[in-house]
């Protein structure tokens, strides 16, 4: 919200002027500055501490994301910063201070679910700041003005934004993050980070595609490829494990370009990360589109047959005709993507392949529809993602002639009767099955468990089992899942080379060495991480790390 006087600051830089001493300057004129305790003054001991409300660091922060991985993996940057920083976060909105609303612009729902929220924030008088995609492609939306934004390649700034929203100042970063022109994948991967389930780590391999979807907005945001170098994933991923981590999930818009504009490829990354992956635990693979995957096929088998690689796929189709496909701009036609399943489905035993459907595209005849129910007759995929389409602002679809509304709507209920017609888990009861479990169900019955195909197997909830790789007797089987009873003379195996860290804890933090004055990342044995974060003087004075006294992270300096 605006300050009193109105004042709007485009930037957070608009704040600097010319006379402010740099942070070369600031830091020269600290070298013979030694940290040093205090003696407490006796009179002061018993005294409350009068704070004002506005300082920042102080307030308590409810963060609400919608979805995919890539979004849910910024979410907990964002909230890992701002709780290093000193801010509370919380599980409970009306207690909030300040919501941080990380958006979605997929499809019209999710948008709507995110005006609303910022409806509801300002009619309870919180202060608002508003991430993700939404935001990243229209920032000049009326129902986003006066509020502060973080980009999606600007979340390592989240608390330089969120401390001037709770100032009253409204701040707009929404930059590209670039390297001798280059763009970048976007923030480090080596921030702090609030895992929403201590036992996975979400890792973006890269940002943004090399497609043109006419139907997409997310590319509006996330723009064109950029991914990371595999040093620094690689890096990533084993401080993950040393975290307590037991399962990661690889994620991007599409994670079967990665690469491609810093000469490699999917595979070369995967086979890296293999070697890091302690017995037991286990990686998932994101979605790839599939003209990205046709060339990798015979790697890909291989990946995904290796014990520690889920057989599991998420290759999106859309629709199964040619004519709907050309007019999505999908750059494949239904034959290449037949090829990926059926080669995958000789070559990996048992995959498991996800796909996604959209019903009402433009221009879709009920030809072109028959066509796609008669594909899901024909693979009876277990993992259906069946959308209606909607058309999003700005998008070429959006300008084309629409299918009537009642058209889409029944032709998204067919499809999705023909997807509840079958049960694609009957032939696993009775089979022996090792599953990891990670987390709890919905219900807060059971704990929930994947095998080597990624399908979900529920599990007794009983606490030896969390974190556990166990042996499991499949004796029941629902549309989305297995039951599994434990084998008895079976014990639990532990693929975590630490203990997990506590739910909402902070994953990377650095501790201070009070004989040296150094900080050095906080991990459960003991190891060290290098250049977890620089030792640096903040441009500003509230953007100083607010934990054990010590000024970690500089978020002005830009990659």
């Amino acid at each position: 919200m605006p300050s009193a006087c109105d004042s709007l600051i485009e930037d957070i830089e608009d704040m600097v002027s010319s006379t402010d001493p740099t942070p070369n300057e600031r830091q020269s004129a600290r070298k013979s500055i030694v940290p040093r305790s205090r003696k407490k003054n006796e009179s002061l001991i018993n005294e409350e501490l009068q704070a004002d409300s506005l300082i920042p660091g102080t307030q308590k922060i409810w963060m609400k994301t919608w979805g995919c991985s890539h979004n849910n993996s910024d979410g907990e940057y964002m909230a890992g910063q701002l709780a290093a920083s000193g801010y509370k976060m919380t599980d409970d909105p009306t207690d909030a201070d300040l919501w941080v609303l990380n958006s979605c612009t997929v499809k019209n729902p999710a948008e709507d679910h995110f005006r609303n929220s910022i409806k509801k924030a300002l009619e309870q008088q919180k202060k608002v700041v508003v991430a993700g995609c939404v935001p990243q492609a229209q920032p000049r939306m009326d129902y986003l003005k006066g509020l502060s934004i973080i980009g999606v390649q600007q979340i390592d700034r989240v608390v330089e934004v969120v401390d001037e929203a709770v100032k009253g100042h409204s701040v707009r970063l929404l930059g590209q993050k670039k390297d001798g022109g280059r763009r970048l994948g976007g923030a480090r991967l080596d921030l702090p980070k609030i895992r929403k389930n201590p036992l996975i780590e979400i890792i973006s391999i890269n940002t943004g595609c090399l497609n043109a979807c006419t139907y997409c907005k997310t590319k509006h945001a996330r723009g064109d490829l950029a991914s990371y170098p595999i040093e620094e994933l690689v890096e990533r991923a084993r401080q993950s494990f040393q975290e307590g981590v037991c399962e990661i999930w690889l994620t991007s818009e599409d994670t079967g370009a990665y690469g491609r504009d810093i000469g490699t490829d999917l595979p070369t990354l995967l086979w890296r990360l293999v070697e890091e992956i302690p017995e037991g635990a286990m990686l998932r693979l994101g979605m790839t589109n599939p003209p990205y995957i046709l060339e990798h096929l015979e790697e890909m088998a291989k990946i995904l047959n290796h014990p520690r690689v889920y057989a599991f796929l998420h290759v999106p189709v859309q629709s199964a005709s040619d004519s709907v496909l050309m007019d999505m701009k999908r750059e494949y036609c239904i034959d290449d993507f037949k090829k990926v399943v059926d080669f995958l489905k000789e070559r990996v035993p048992g995959v498991t392949i996800a796909t996604d459907l959209i019903c009402g595209f433009p221009g879709e005849t009920e030809e072109d529809f028959q066509e796609t129910i008669n594909m899901v007759k024909l693979y009876r995929f277990p993992s259906l993602f069946i959308n209606q389409f909607y058309p999003r602002p700005g998008t070429p679809a959006a300008k084309m002639e629409q299918v009537p509304a009642h058209v889409k709507k029944q032709r998204t209920k067919e499809l999705s009767q023909l997807f509840h017609s079958y049960n694609p888990y009957d032939h696993k009861v009775g089979e022996r099955q090792h599953v990891l479990v990670t987390e709890e169900s919905f219900d807060a019955q059971y704990y929930v468990s994947h095998n080597k195909f990624y399908e979900q197997v529920l599990v007794p909830k009983r606490a030896e089992f969390k974190g556990k790789m166990i042996e499991v007797d499949i004796y029941e089987a629902g549309k989305h899942f297995l039951k599994g009873r434990p084998v008895e003379e079976s014990k639990p195996f532990t693929p975590s080379i630490a203990a997990p860290l506590r739910k909402g804890e902070v994953s990377g933090l650095m501790q201070v060495n009070t004989h040296t004055n150094t900080c050095t990342p906080h991990l459960q044995h003991g190891n060290t991480i290098p250049h977890i974060y620089s030792v640096q003087m903040s441009m500003y004075p509230s953007q100083t790390s607010r934990i054990f006294g010590c000024m970690v992270h500089n978020p002005i300096q830009r990659r």
